[in-house]
């Protein structure tokens, strides 16, 4: 049991707190990309992205991960997302040390999702049931790219002052 929850439940509580931070960066990231901050969406994208990291290490852990490296990466991201959000409420450098790193930390929260999503959806582990074939590669390879953009596009809204 983990706080009281089946580890199924936890599971399932985690996922969820999972999908609301995927939600609310999609939704927080692009509009910041366009130069206008919405203040719920990205403190809702904050602080379930956290969430879902600090979740995932309340799991039995018996060795080192590639989900553990994922989680410790993404707490220390989250982590400057939230002073440049907070501490420096997005003045001066800190807008775009925030657009960097809350690309990065929806990036690897969706990262993960396709990995999960490969691993437990029959249709796309029959596509990929190892990871390494050319579908699994194909829709990370598509993922990276789109975080990319996103960023680039946060990024430069961020240097030009039009985040607003």
């Amino acid at each position: 049991m983990i706080l009281g929850l089946t580890i199924p439940q936890f599971t399932a509580l985690h996922v969820l707190i999972s999908l609301v931070g995927i939600l609310a960066g999609l939704i927080a990231l692009p509009a910041f990309a366009w130069g206008r901050v919405l203040p719920r969406p990205n403190v809702i994208f904050l602080w379930f992205t956290l969430l879902t990291s600090l979740t995932g290490f309340l799991f039995p852990i018996v060795a080192f991960t590639p989900a553990l490296g994922v989680g410790i990466v993404s707490t220390l991201i989250l982590a400057v997302a939230l002073w440049a959000w907070y501490a420096r409420k997005l003045a001066g450098r800190a807008a775009p040390v925030y657009a960097v790193t809350a690309t990065v930390g929806l990036w690897l929260n969706l990262f993960v999702l396709v990995v999960q999503s490969f691993l437990k959806v029959p249709a796309l582990n029959a596509l990929a049931p190892t990871g390494t074939e050319p579908p699994f590669a194909a829709a990370q390879g598509a993922l990276l790219i789109l975080m990319i953009g996103l960023g680039y596009f946060a990024f430069r809204a961020s240097r030009r002052g039009a985040v607003a």
